[in-house]
């Protein structure tokens, strides 16, 4: 299969929250980008419509939220696109990806592209 991700992604492994007007649902996250997520699928949700994922930094009380789409749903996961993400949660996702890639070019290129493709989406 080819690999047709644009941003980078890292492992990173915490308990999340997911919720839309149908409930809300624990989950893992399993990891992450500047455009989405990959999360553990939770039993009875109904994935049709937009949902808000929402986890808390390790060892803080930084809690990181976007709105999201479901992309894809295999093998037990859920691949969750960007649709929206405030100005605080961006701020801190750049940085922990920063952190965990060691590459701050990258990660600027790719804020642009995702900045780019959210401008283009509306």
């Amino acid at each position: 299969m080819e690999d047709k991700r644009k941003f980078s992604r890292i492992l990173f492994d915490t308990k999340a929250k997911l919720h839309n007007d149908q409930g809300e649902w624990q989950t893992r996250l399993h990891d992450l980008c500047l455009n989405g997520a990959m999360v553990e699928e939770p039993s009875g949700m109904h994935t049709d419509k937009p949902m808000e994922l929402g986890f808390t930094l390790p060892g803080s009380d930084i809690e990181l939220r976007m709105t999201a789409d479901v992309v894809y749903q295999r093998d037990g996961y859920l691949g969750l696109k960007c649709a929206f993400i405030d100005v605080d949660s961006i701020t801190h996702l750049r940085r922990l990806l920063e952190l965990n890639t060691g590459d701050s070019s990258l990660l600027n290129r790719e804020l642009k592209q995702f900045i780019t493709e959210h401008d283009q989406a509306q």
